[in-house]
């Protein structure tokens, strides 16, 4: 016989559920994915589609044929996860490289530790990572936009983040003069032989709106993505102010590479970020410090993966030591 049991009051309803999260998030995605088509064309198309297509197939396979449990791809996390993916990898990746990220995504970073809701790290970054130390080679050849019809055989070209760290580093074969203006970053202008980088992090109007829309809609709040954007504005700032000849201004280190793609959709993931809003910005500002310390003094010129999953290993300590408040006490 079951029992009946009732929690102590105050009871509080809402119409939230996974289904409306994930997939809100997937419709935030929508503009950034759109301007992606738009600035690669069918690079875009393919990987995105291989992406989401083996996600939700190793999803089902592995709950259906490996757990013997109910498969739940319906719940829109899977798709969630193989548009992220895609979102982290150049438009020219060969598709059997793709499927192997969305294995080690699906099956490693998320299924091994039980599902959605059990996994520690971010599983499209795991596979992103994977796929990063595995297939340096193919993970870094960045196509030059505007070749919409053009896939594996796409011209490549050194991406402005790149050139950032190569400043950075103290090479005099390229300057600031090598960038473009901040506000062809902004819309996602990189031609003139400039790889434009990953998909998804090409065009920050694009990932801007999506932010607007989930704050709108109340899927996430502002802790996490404003104070990873505060963080970085203020140490880069620093930084360019000590040194302007090795550090690029904060406009540059904001709009370049995959820090708003991140700040956005992958640090503010329920499963693997605080859960108090003070445990939150400390969370988005660690993230923040990190990614400008890989940036400029690592060995990768992006550091944002790297500084997300790191602060996904100390989220359970962050919860243990900063606890909201409990209800009516003084």
């Amino acid at each position: 016989m079951s029992k009946l049991i009732v929690s102590l009051s105050p009871h509080a309803h809402s119409n939230d559920s996974v289904e409306r999260n994930m997939y809100g998030v997937v419709i935030a995605l929508m503009p950034a994915l759109f301007a992606s088509f738009y600035f690669f064309g069918i690079g875009s198309l393919v990987v995105c589609a291989t992406s989401v297509s083996a996600c939700i197939l190793f999803e089902w396979a592995i709950q259906r044929l490996i757990l013997k449990v109910e498969p739940s791809v319906s719940d829109g996390s899977a798709i969630l996860t193989g548009l992220l993916l895609g979102f982290n990898l150049p438009s020219n990746l060969p598709i059997w490289i793709i499927i192997i990220g969305a294995l080690v995504a699906i099956g490693v970073g998320k299924m091994s530790f039980g599902g959605l809701g059990c996994n520690p790290f971010n599983p499209a970054l795991v596979g992103r990572c994977f796929l990063l130390v595995s297939f340096p080679v193919q993970m870094t050849s960045w196509p030059v936009q505007g070749q919409m019809s053009a896939y594996i055989d796409a011209e490549t070209g050194a991406t402005p983040l790149s050139i950032i760290k190569r400043i950075a580093k103290g090479d005099t074969s390229v300057s600031m003069s090598d960038l473009p203006n901040s506000l062809d970053l902004f819309i996602g202008n990189t031609s003139n032989g400039l790889g434009a980088g990953t998909i998804g992090e090409v065009c920050a109007l694009a990932l801007l709106l999506g932010l607007a829309f989930m704050l709108w809609k109340k899927i996430i709040t502002w802790h996490i993505p404003v104070s990873i954007i505060a963080t970085v504005a203020v140490f880069s700032g620093l930084l360019w102010l000590a040194d302007d000849i090795h550090y690029v201004n904060p406009v540059y280190e904001l709009l370049t590479g995959g820090l708003l793609l991140g700040a956005i959709f992958m640090a503010t993931d329920y499963v693997t970020s605080p859960m108090s809003p003070k445990g939150q910005i400390i969370y988005g500002c660690a993230i923040g410090v990190l990614t400008i310390v890989i940036r400029n003094w690592g060995a990768y010129p992006e550091g944002m993966s790297f500084a997300i999953l790191i602060m996904n290993a100390f989220t359970p300590i962050i919860n243990t030591y900063v606890k909201p408040t409990r209800f009516a006490k003084k």
